[in-house]
Formats: C-alpha cells, sequence, structure tokens
C-alpha cells in the first residue's frame, strides 16, 4: 500500500523482548472491554466510530532489524506470527472492527514481510471470530484479476463473510518488476508520477478493479479490454463436454466459450467491501466513488481530507451513489496510546525511525501521529469528527517495532478508554 504526502503534511521528524504477560483468555479481554463502558460519552449511531488496526509485517524490533536480513530469520518470522495472532484474538474481542495487512515480496530487510495477500489474510482469520479481516491489497501489475476475483469469494465464504479487500496500483519496484505479469508495466511513485509508464499503470489498474468487479457481481461475464480479454477472443474449447452446456451458462452447444464465471460468488453482497489503499488524492478519491470503494486516507490535514471527501461526494453521486457523510473513505494515522503523553512520545521514537528508514524513501509523508494519552487522542478524535464525522479510523500499529507489551498496553488503553467514548 502507498502512502503520498499530502498537502500539509510534514515530510520527516526528527527526533530485549518482553515476557508475552498479555495473553488474555476471551472472556478476559471481553471485560476488559466493557470496564469503563458505563457513563462514556455515546455518539449517534450515524456518528459511531468503527476502529480498525493496520500493521505492516514488521520482522523485528530496531535493534534487530539494523542487524541487517532480518526477513530471512524463521525465529523473527515466527515471533511475529505468534504476535500478531495476539494482537488479532485481543482485538476480536474487544471491539475493534478490524485488522488490515498489505501485500509486498521480497523483504529479505523484513521491514514490511507481509508476502502473499491470502495467506497472511487467513492467518487473520485463523484466529478471529469477528473482525473483518482487510486485505489491503492486492497489487494490480502482478495478478490476473480473473484470478484475484476468484480469490477474494473464496476468502470471503472461508471468512463467513467478514473480508474486505483493497485493490492497488503497486508502489515498490523492486518487487513489482520482478512479479509483474507484463513487461510494459512499472511501479508509480513520485519518480514516475504524471510519466508514461504513471499513465499506463493507471489505465491497467482501472481495467483491472472493472474485471474484478464485474468476475464478483454476475454468474458469468465477458470483458474485452485493452489488456484482458475473457473469454479469450473466439476460443472454443478443445473437446465436448455435456456439464459446460447442460449445467452451467456461457458455453454454446458447439463448444464456444461466450462467457465465464467464478465459483463460488461471494458471501456478501454483491461482494466483499472494497478498500482504495493508502492514497491522498482527488483523483484516486473519486475512482473509488464510482465503485462505492473506501480509500484510505492517513492524513494530518483534515481540511484536505473534508475536500477529499466532498470529491467523493460529487463523483458518487453522478453514479448514483449517495453515500453517508464521513463514510466516503477511512482516515487515521500511526497510533500509539500510553498512560502517559511523555511515554507515548518516547515509544514514537523507534515507530519515526522506521518511518524515516523505510517510508520516507517510496516518497511517503509522516501521517497523522494518533500518538498520546486516552485523553488526548480522544480530544483529537472529537477535533477531527467536529469537522467531519469520520465512520472508520484505521490505525497504524507499529507492530514488530514495538514489543508485545507496549502494543498491548496501545490496544487495551484504545479499547477501554478511547472507543466508549465513540460508540453509539
Amino acid at each position: 500500500m502507498r502512502r503520498d504526502a499530502t498537502p500539509g503534511h510534514r515530510s520527516r521528524l526528527r527526533l530485549s523482548r518482553s515476557s508475552p504477560r498479555w495473553l488474555p483468555a476471551r472472556h478476559e479481554a471481553r471485560s476488559v472491554a466493557r470496564k469503563h463502558g458505563n457513563g462514556a460519552r455515546r455518539c449517534r449511531p450515524e456518528e459511531a466510530m468503527k476502529f480498525s488496526l493496520f500493521m505492516y509485517c514488521t520482522v523485528g524490533r530496531k535493534a534487530e532489524l539494523e542487524g541487517g536480513m532480518a526477513g530471512r530469520r524463521p525465529e523473527l518470522y515466527q515471533r511475529m506470527l505468534d504476535e500478531i495472532a495476539t494482537y488479532a484474538r485481543f482485538a476480536d474481542d474487544a471491539g475493534y472492527f478490524g485488522f488490515g495487512h498489505p501485500e509486498h515480496h521480497l523483504q529479505i530487510e523484513g521491514f514490511e514481510i507481509s508476502n502473499d495477500p491470502r495467506l497472511m489474510g487467513m492467518w487473520l482469520g485463523k484466529h478471529t471470530r469477528k473482525l473483518r479481516v482487510i486485505t489491503c491489497g492486492f497489487v494490480s501489475t502482478t495478478h490476473n484479476p480473473l484470478r484475484v476475483a476468484e480469490d477474494i469469494a473464496t476468502m470471503d465464504n472461508m471468512l463467513g463473510g467478514r473480508f474486505g479487500v483493497g485493490l492497488v496500483r503497486g508502489y515498490q519496484a523492486r518487487w513489482v518488476e520482478n512479479f509483474k505479469i507484463r513487461d510494459d508495466l512499472n511501479a508509480v511513485g513520485p519518480w514516475n508520477k504524471d510519466s508514461p509508464a504513471d499513465t499506463a499503470n493507471r489505465a491497467y489498474f482501472a481495467e483491472f478493479v472493472d474485471i474484478v468487479v464485474k468476475a464478483l457481481s454476475n454468474d458469468t461475464f465477458s470483458h474485452a479490454g485493452t489488456y484482458w480479454n475473457f473469454p479469450p477472443k473466439d476460443f472454443t474449447n478443445p473437446h465436448p463436454h455435456p456439464v459446460y452446456v447442460n449445467f452451467g451458462r456461457g458455453v454454446d452447444a458447439d463448444m464456444k466459450i461466450k462467457q465465464i464465471g467464478i465459483a463460488p460468488r461471494p458471501l456478501q453482497t454483491p461482494h466483499p467491501p472494497l478498500y482504495g489503499g493508502f492514497a491522498n488524492s482527488m483523483r484516486t478519491a473519486t475512482f473509488w466513488a464510482r465503485y462505492g470503494g473506501k480509500p484510505l486516507v492517513l492524513t494530518d490535514n483534515i481540511p484536505f481530507f473534508v475536500k477529499l471527501c466532498d470529491a467523493y461526494q460529487a463523483e458518487a453521486a453522478k453514479h448514483g451513489r449517495s453515500v453517508a457523510r464521513g463514510h466516503e473513505a477511512g482516515w487515521g494515522g500511526i497510533f500509539i496510546c500510553a498512560p502517559t503523553d511523555a511515554q507515548a512520545q518516547e515509544w514514537l521514537k523507534d515507530m519515526l525511525w522506521f518511518w524515516n528508514q523505510w517510508s520516507i524513501p517510496f516518497g511517503n509523508g509522516v501521517p497523522e501521529l494518533l500518538v498520546g494519552s486516552p485523553d488526548t487522542i480522544s480530544r483529537r478524535l472529537e477535533e477531527v469528527h467536529r469537522q467531519i464525522p469520520v465512520e472508520e479510523v484505521v490505525l497504524l500499529i507499529p507492530q514488530g517495532i514495538h514489543d508485545r507489551d507496549q502494543i498491548m498496553t496501545s490496544l487495551e488503553l484504545m479499547a477501554t478508554k478511547v472507543m466508549p467514548r465513540f460508540a453509539s
């Protein structure tokens, strides 16, 4: 997922594993989540906030990453999987809405070792019962859209209708260039913005999304485009098969394939919720408005975010879509909640090191910093809510960089002292 700098963004900020005491049973987690709910300020149902976690799948702490080649160390990867499972189980019972992750490959340094989006999505699903699993997302230039649609539908069924999926363009050139499915496509970023490569990537992405949505929404379909033809033009099955003709659709008696379809259909109708990845441009917002997709915007520039949502509303109306205010896009940022502001700022240092080392070189500005005590974070959420009643807040957790106790402290404080203030 790409995090673009937005107008007003900060471009850069300067500034031994703990014992796993946070292993709450499910009933204990539920008790923690309810503990401080009584008497909390309540929102009207239409203004209630949902809180989703997002992680990069970072394999190590700062010192371990600095040691080099951390992504190649199985013991660190095993610890990461165990920690992710712990966070997911707690979030599932504590009232969080979703848990998301990206797709990136060839991550030998270990900073963002998410790998196959299907596998990490199902790892989250294995350890949860209610959370929306948000795979955000499939990088279009490295996938066949028909295969992606089938994967989405299958995962939605395996997760019991808890799947949310992002479709993204791809910005990390090292792995995209090795995984891409067409030689004429490239990764995109500030280095080639508005270039022919950017234009081609955007055109391919638009067709990719159109195919995925068609496949998810229809029993059978056909598509003739610039990059893909489904089924292949004038394709005839090389031998007769009565099942195709008698029990399906789209195949003529002479075995000419006119239409195709994926199976199963998604459990959610017409398909799982669509996310647009981390992007901060009006062009991205208006693109997703056509499909009802939700771009995720991690920015501290709230006036810009409001304008982006306005542009989304206008485009959605052109396509006959009515969208409740605050539902146009998800909003959030780096999240650290500690008992005091001073402690939260101290914990932030390693995450800023990570961001400056990893994200800034890709052209990603420092996002909103939801960092502080529960009261400080609550005040910031209230400030944003007064400007636009955001429905889904995305909390980018320092998973991997922070130890288990730090992450669990943040998650518990958020669940017990902040989230009840914004519940319906």
